[in-house]
């Protein structure tokens, strides 16, 4: 199952369309969520940085990996 799961991941164009939407959505996340400092040139929070382009990453790959995964099942 891992082995199943780790090829939806890793294929097919899954990391660089996950990468594409967490550059935009993080992006666009950090502003809303950092934009006053750093309009105000204030020091930004690197942890909450990271974790703003993390997640939507796994939030996309997580998606086409139950989309891979029920395409998978339904061949058999």
């Amino acid at each position: 199952m891992i082995r199943t799961w780790l090829k939806c991941a890793c294929g097919d164009g899954v990391p660089k369309r996950s990468l594409i939407v967490a550059l935009v959505v993080g992006s666009i996340l950090n502003l809303i969520n950092q934009g006053d400092r750093l309009l105000a040139s204030e020091a930004l929070d690197l942890t909450k940085i990271i974790i703003t382009y993390c997640v939507p990453y796994f939030v996309a790959t997580y998606g086409a990996v139950s989309f891979c995964l029920r395409h998978l099942e339904a061949d058999t």
